[in-house]
């Protein structure tokens, strides 16, 4: 994992529910509302390849 600046680990590789502008990202990357995307995340976690393919379906 990754460190930012302020020394705190950092994944990619999970979508941060709780964090509005990653519920953004992950929106307009995929096309999807920022209320799928959450429930998405809801439903099978915050692993990023997860939440995609929920959202592909």
């Amino acid at each position: 994992m990754a460190t930012t600046s302020r020394g705190r680990s950092q994944d990619r590789k999970l979508v941060a529910g709780g964090q509005d502008h990653e519920v953004q990202y992950e929106a307009k990357k995929t096309g999807a509302s920022k209320e799928k995307v959450q429930k998405a995340v809801d439903m099978v976690g915050n692993s990023r390849d997860k939440v995609e393919a929920k959202l592909k379906k």
